[in-house]
């Protein structure tokens, strides 16, 4: 019987952290070699990390990833590899080494560069052309990258009618909710309609405002999972391929006599290299069974801000980072994310109570950080903000109060927050959601001032799930229900309302993922049975705060469209509905 056992390392790279980038690649061929693994994987350019965006502009950034592609090689023996890494040969190349026993056999230029959302390959990318079957210990073998396996009759299609029975893809695909589904979906689709056995190795981890989720896939010719990486976290997944089932299945598959005329008809060139014609002759050991428990949402979304969090931290050099807690459910969710990523010893929250804010709310934030066991600095703002009141009364003589003195509040605490952070190097995290970047619900300056936005990319309703997802993980009220229950209020004005100034969020946020994320029309959104006014002033409110997201820190994507790498807006901008 012929059988194919690979291993897909499935790390967490670093931009720019060639060193330690190589450091985990050997450490994992170091795993694989004594595991037997025939074919060892990595994800799209592992060696530099994903996306490198303008490094890749910088030559000796690209020298630099050649060396370290250099020492994996001289660590290969008895091994063959695929690894990520970004080739230069005239211009520059999105590739995949092709490395055995020691030496680079040859190297896959990557053919679709996807130019989406938060892609920008042809900014930096020369295209491939080739699409070469490699004969692997015995078994045919095409190599892709990321993007070229998600076009139906792409370069799987052309290297499963020249001889391939096993498709790799090395990816770096970005989270995003539902992702996982779709992707898991379209590879099996691919490998029934190629009769196909699919190796899918795709990145971990958080890099900026991106959170790579893993997942990676092995399904066999039929579409069926045979082995799946973990959510969210590192993994060697190691799979034995039944080889010889890829050609038991094309024997009874018509569609498959219909191969070599199309690579005629569509003067797709047949090119084979030979790798290794046998396996190993050692004895392999017997691989362990794997069972991996895979959330779907809220779990996941809540997941991917752990980890998207946790990375820009650690990667960045931050130790502690920094809350405003206020009592509501926005900073307590980051405060228990902030916990979840880092421990409670590297979390400090600040309380910073003004005329304005309810016994409750007090108590609330107090309960809240002893229930996480984080530090609670409580700094009272009211004398500032009457001397502020004081400053000003002059120049706001015969004015009445406005959302003027509601945002001196807000920038007093911003104002605060910095100065904590700047003093000790504390990364403030800030605690607005996605309906309030939306629709402007934000003070510049203030709420918004900090170095990592959490929940930038979660609307409203889904921070209560998200509130009471974790609660149910934890089997307490970690966040008081008291918090939950509590009506929204940024506290800032006598008996303050968010439906002061916003539709309720349940009418809110479906308006805002049609127009955001959808891109519908005022009267397309209309026409699915929404309020007229409801819809036309959230329209509105997102039109006219385009110069606040702009900005806005960073934070993590979750949803198909962001703010910021996914929505391009232009900020001066006529163009309404």
């Amino acid at each position: 019987m012929r059988r194919l056992r690979i291993g897909m390392a499935q790390i967490n790279t670093t931009v720019g952290d060639l060193q330690g980038n190589t450091q985990k690649i050997l450490e994992a061929i170091t795993e694989a070699r004594s595991l037997g693994v025939d074919l060892l994987t990595f994800p799209e350019l592992a060696i530099c990390g994903y996306p490198p965006e303008d490094l890749l502009l910088k030559p000796r950034f690209i020298e630099e990833n050649l060396r370290s592609l250099d020492q994996v090689v001289e660590h290969s023996s008895g091994l063959t590899l695929v690894v990520g890494f970004v080739d230069a040969k005239g211009d520059i190349y999105n590739a995949a080494a092709v490395i055995h026993d020691g030496k680079l056999v040859s190297v896959y230029h990557k053919i679709y560069l996807p130019n989406y959302g938060v892609f920008d390959e042809n900014r930096y990318f020369q295209a491939g052309k080739e699409y070469p079957v490699y004969i692997i210990a015995g078994v045919g073998v095409g190599i892709s990258i990321c993007e070229d396996l998600w076009y139906e009759g792409g370069p799987t299609t052309v290297q499963v009618y020249s001889g391939a029975e096993v498709i790799v893809n090395i990816s770096a695909s970005p989270y995003h909710f539902g992702k996982g589904d779709f992707r898991e979906r379209m590879m099996g689709a691919r490998a029934s309609d190629n009769v196909a056995i699919v190796a899918y190795n795709n990145l971990v981890g958080g890099q900026d405002e991106l959170v790579f989720d893993g997942n990676s896939l092995v399904l066999d010719e039929k579409g069926r999972l045979i082995a799946r990486g973990k959510q969210f976290e590192e993994d060697l997944i190691v799979a034995d391929l039944d080889v010889e089932a890829v050609f038991r299945a094309r024997l009874h598959d018509p569609r498959w006599r219909k191969g070599t005329p199309l690579l005629e008809e569509q003067g797709w060139r047949e090119t084979k290299l030979v790798v290794s014609e046998v396996p190993s002759a050692a004895p392999k050991p017997p691989l362990p069974p794997r069972q991996l428990e895979v959330h779907g949402l809220p779990g996941e979304v809540y997941d991917a801000l752990v980890l998207g969090t946790h990375d820009y931290i650690i990667k960045n050099g931050f130790e502690k980072v920094l809350i405003g807690l206020s009592g509501g459910i926005d900073s307590s969710l980051v405060a228990a994310i902030a916990v979840d990523a880092l421990g409670p010893s590297s979390v400090v929250g600040v309380a910073m109570p003004s005329r304005y804010s309810s016994p409750g709310s007090i108590s609330d934030a107090e309960l809240l950080a002893h229930n996480l066991d984080i530090r609670l600095i409580t700094i009272p703002i009211e004398k500032v903000f009457q001397d502020y009141l004081e400053m000003l009364a002059p120049s706001f003589e015969g004015t009445e109060p406005n959302v003027t003195e509601e945002n001196i509040q807000a920038r007093v605490r911003g104002n605060i927050l910095m100065a904590l952070s700047n003093k000790f190097g504390w990364l403030v995290l800030t605690t607005g959601n996605k309906s309030e970047m939306a629709t402007g619900y934000t003070t510049l300056f203030g709420d918004m001032a900090g170095g990592f936005a959490v929940l930038k990319d979660v609307y409203k309703t889904m921070v209560y799930k998200l509130a009471r997802y974790r609660n149910s993980i934890a089997g307490l009220e970690l966040i008081p229900s008291t918090i939950i229950d509590k009506v929204p209020s940024a506290e800032l004005r006598p008996e303050q309302k968010d439906t002061d100034t916003l539709p309720p969020y349940d009418l809110l946020d479906p308006v805002l993922t049609a127009y955001v994320e959808e891109d519908k029309s005022v009267e397309q959104i209309m026409a699915m049975g929404i309020d007229e006014e409801v819809v036309r002033r959230a329209a509105w409110l997102v039109d006219t705060s385009e110069y606040k997201r702009r900005q806005a820190p960073p934070g993590v994507k979750v949803t198909p469209r962001a703010f910021g790498r996914d929505r391009r807006l232009p900020i001066t901008n006529r163009f309404k509905g």
